[in-house]
């Protein structure tokens, strides 16, 4: 459902506010329907999700584009549009549909005059959003290899097949598998983990809002090759994503590298 109150007026602001309507709808709909039918949970809440986004854009922001997972194709005009708010309504369909299960998102992003301006990452089932309104703090500083391994965010169900050559290639390797992208990237944020490396395949509403707010904190964001992350492109295919502490991107680049020139045989 809508709210009758105003949205800030910032573009930072207003993500993290479209971001937080949709959590509670979300909620609301888990709330209602049980998981009974984890099929039709899932349906319903990425339809209606996609929904209410649609809605309070064409609202509040009637003169933007949107590139979402649930209207890919939707609206072509953002490929010349000069904003376009990149969203995925419901990231993590898979946990959203388990009992008990926090590691879902709501990813809600701006992209404006070829980069991300804005951008907001809302895990409703933990009461936690995330913004570039209010950036967190840079992750604390901890000592990697003295003491404790590399912890590394990875998928649940599709780790990346370079990730057995990366842990050879680093050495200590912690793999702490997660459900959202949102969630890996804010995990990174928070300093739960030190990275979060993906390489089996994903989209830019995967990406953007969780890269918008991970590098107005200060953190790394590039593909694996250490090439830059590019936004509203014609094919929004993005498949691959590395989010880590500056100070360890060039090993981490340089461990990928090497696995990524060694395919297994």
């Amino acid at each position: 459902m809508t709210t009758l109150l105003a949205p800030p007026v910032t573009d930072a602001g207003f993500a993290r506010w479209l971001a937080d309507q949709v959590g509670t709808e979300l909620l609301r709909l888990r709330a209602e329907l049980g998981f009974a039918d984890p099929v039709l949970l899932r349906k319903t809440g990425d339809e209606k999700a996609h929904d209410l986004i649609v809605t309070l854009l064409t609202r509040w922001r009637p003169g933007d584009a949107v590139l979402s997972e649930e209207g890919a194709h939707d609206d072509l005009r953002r490929l010349r549009a000069p904003r376009v708010w990149i969203v995925d309504p419901l990231d993590g369909t898979r946990e959203y549909g388990e009992p008990d299960r926090t590691d879902w998102a709501v990813h809600i992003a701006l992209w404006q005059g070829g980069a991300l301006v804005a951008g907001a990452v809302a895990m409703p089932a933990r009461g936690l959003t995330l913004s570039t309104d209010q950036p967190p703090s840079y992750p604390d500083m901890r000592d990697v290899g003295v003491g404790r391994p590399l912890r590394v965010a990875t998928s649940r169900t599709r780790p990346p097949a370079l990730l057995d050559r990366f842990v050879r290639e680093w050495g200590e390797v912690e793999p702490v598998p997660m459900g959202s992208a949102g969630v890996k990237v804010c995990a990174v944020v928070s300093g739960v983990v030190d990275a979060y490396l993906h390489a089996g395949g994903q989209y830019e509403w995967d990406s953007a809002a969780p890269v918008a707010v991970a590098t107005a904190t200060g953190l790394y964001a590039s593909r694996i090759d250490g090439s830059a992350l590019e936004y509203n492109r014609p094919d929004p295919s993005l498949p691959d994503l590395l989010v880590c502490r500056k100070d360890l991107a060039p090993r981490i680049l340089a461990a990928l590298d090497v696995a990524r020139a060694h395919p297994p045989t």
